[in-house]
């Protein structure tokens, strides 16, 4: 039973959250779905099949999941999925698999990205404030994906760079 619906997975199931650089949208959505489904069907660690998942968000946040209560992912299986992303990559024109960029929502409602120190920068100008809802990619569980994973930069990590 690999590659379930992802509203079925329990909140203990375990996630991975991958970030687009850049929006990734339209035919290029479609594709990088198409792609990533096609993997899910496919994922196996030792030979079993995971029960598995994804969600997509805001044209930028893409979360895999594992139900390991049903089937553990192993690390060779961890690293095929982060393989298949940056095969992925390359096709959707956007990295998914890069660490170190901070997202967050303007007051326009659009999710933008940038390195730390800019970030550091934004808050000390007051274009970020603790008000302002950041997006958390270290969550690592779909129960944090679903309850925690936009927030106010006050209540994450992310309040550590307002001054």
């Amino acid at each position: 039973m690999p590659n379930v619906n992802f509203e079925t997975l329990p909140n203990a199931a375990r996630l991975w959250v991958f970030a687009a650089a850049a929006p990734v949208t339209g035919a290029a959505a479609i594709a990088l779905h198409a792609m990533v489904d096609e993997h899910l069907r496919n994922w196996r660690a030792h030979g079993a099949p995971l029960v598995c998942a994804r969600d997509w968000r805001d044209d930028r946040f893409l979360a895999v999941a594992v139900d390991e209560a049903a089937t553990g992912a192993s690390g060779c299986s961890i690293d095929a999925l982060f393989h298949a992303l940056r095969d992925i990559e390359a096709q959707v024109g956007s990295s998914l698999v890069a660490s170190g960029q901070l997202y967050w929502r303007d007051a326009a409602g659009v999710v933008q990205v940038s390195d730390r120190p800019s970030f550091r920068a934004l808050a000390s100008a007051g274009g970020v404030t603790v008000q302002t809802p950041v997006f958390d990619t270290t969550v690592t569980t779909v129960g944090a994906w679903r309850s925690a994973f936009e927030k106010p930069a006050a209540d994450s990590w992310h309040a550590r760079f307002m001054p």
